[in-house]
C-alpha cells in the first residue's frame, strides 16, 4: 500500500533492541517520468578489494539513480558464502536505498548432489525479485515496469527456448516507450574465441520483432557495444548491444566487426538517463572519467543513434 513518487524511511531490526539506521527510499511514479539508472558488468573477483570504488564512483556520478542492474557473475564461486558476504558488504550503502536488478551468470551456477547444473541456493534467499517469468527459473527470469521502461531479465544459462517464447508473448502488449533487456552472455562478443551463436540465433529475432532498444550483458570482461543493429541486416530501428565489466578480472582479444567501441583493462560503470524520447548512455571508469557516450532518440516512430 505504498504511494507512488513518495519518499519513505525504513529500518531493519529484531523488534526489540537491535536496529539498523533509518534508510530512505523513493517509490516509482505511476506514469512515465525522467529517471536515471546504473548498470554494471561482472564484479566476480577480488570483490571487496577492488569493487567498492566502482560503486562509490557510480553513486558520485549519479546520486539520484533509481535502480542498478547487475549483468551476472556477481561472484566467482556459486557456493562460497564468503564471496557473497563480500558482494553485500561492498554494495550495502547503495542497495539499501535503491533496488538491485540482478541476472545470474555462469558463475552463479554449479553442480548439485545429483550432478545437475543449477542456480546457487544462495540466490533466492538473498534477493526478492518478481515471480512473473518462466516456471522453474524463478527470480532469475522476470520483468519490471518502471516509469516508462520495461526491464526484462533473461537467464542465459537455462531454458533459453522457453524464455524466447515467453519474451515474444510479453512484448506483444508492452505499454512502455522503452524496452531494456539484460542477461549475462553477450549477443556480440567482445573477446577472442567467445561467440554465443546459438543464443543469438534464438533470441535476437525476438528483439528485432519487438524493437528492443538496449541489451545489457557481461561475461567477456571488456566493454564493447554496437550501434543500432538487427540480426536480419535491415537498417531500420535495431538494438544497441552493450557488454561491460566492473570487477578486477579482464580479458584480451579481437572484437566483432559489428562493435563500434571497445575498451579493455578498465573497471567501468554505466549511467543511463531516460527522458521522454531520449535515452542517454554514459560509460565511466572507476576514476569517473567519461570514456564513451551515445544517445538513442525516438521521434515519430523513427529510432536513431547519436554518437557523443
Amino acid at each position: 500500500d505504498l504511494k507512488p513518487s513518495t519518499q519513505y524511511l525504513y529500518r531493519v531490526g529484531d523488534g526489540r533492541e537491535a536496529w539498523s539506521e533509518w534508510i530512505p527510499f523513493r517509490t516509482a511514479a505511476a506514469s512515465p517520468e525522467p529517471f536515471t539508472f546504473l548498470y554494471v558488468g561482472d564484479a566476480q573477483n577480488r570483490i571487496l578489494a577492488t569493487w567498492p570504488r566502482v560503486l562509490r564512483a557510480a553513486y558520485e556520478a549519479a546520486p539520484g539513480a533509481r535502480l542498478i542492474i547487475h549483468a551476472g557473475d556477481l561472484i566467482n564461486n556459486h557456493d562460497r558464502d564468503e564471496q557473497w558476504g563480500e558482494w553485500h558488504a561492498a554494495s550495502t550503502f547503495l542497495h539499501r536505498a535503491i533496488p538491485a536488478l540482478p541476472t545470474p551468470g555462469n558463475h552463479e551456477h554449479g553442480r548439485d548432489a545429483q550432478g545437475q547444473r543449477r542456480i546457487t541456493t544462495n540466490w533466492r534467499p538473498q534477493f526478492t525479485l518478481p515471480l512473473n517469468g518462466v516456471p522453474g527459473i524463478e527470480e532469475t527470469n522476470y520483468y519490471v515496469d518502471f516509469q516508462g521502461v520495461r526491464f526484462v531479465s533473461l537467464n542465459s544459462n537455462e531454458k533459453q527456448r522457453e524464455q524466447a517464447e515467453w519474451l515474444d508473448r510479453l512484448l506483444q502488449n508492452n505499454p512502455n516507450r522503452w524496452t531494456v533487456v539484460f542477461f549475462h552472455h553477450p549477443i556480440y562478443s567482445g573477446a577472442r574465441g567467445r561467440d554465443n551463436r546459438e543464443l543469438r540465433e534464438l533470441w535476437q529475432p525476438v528483439f528485432d520483432r519487438h524493437g528492443v532498444d538496449l541489451v545489457l550483458n557481461g561475461h567477456d570482461h571488456v566493454y564493447a557495444r554496437t550501434r543500432l543493429v538487427r540480426g536480419d541486416g535491415r537498417q531500420d530501428g535495431g538494438t544497441v548491444y552493450v557488454l561491460s565489466v566492473s570487477g578486477a578480472k579482464m580479458y584480451d582479444g579481437d572484437a566483432s566487426p559489428l562493435l563500434a567501441r571497445s575498451i579493455r583493462h578498465t573497471q567501468l560503470f554505466q549511467v543511463i538517463r531516460v527522458d521522454g524520447g531520449r535515452l542517454a548512455f554514459e560509460v565511466r571508469s572507476a576514476r569517473g572519467a567519461l570514456l564513451d557516450s551515445f544517445q538513442i532518440e525516438k521521434q515519430n516512430g523513427v529510432k536513431r543513434l547519436i554518437e557523443k
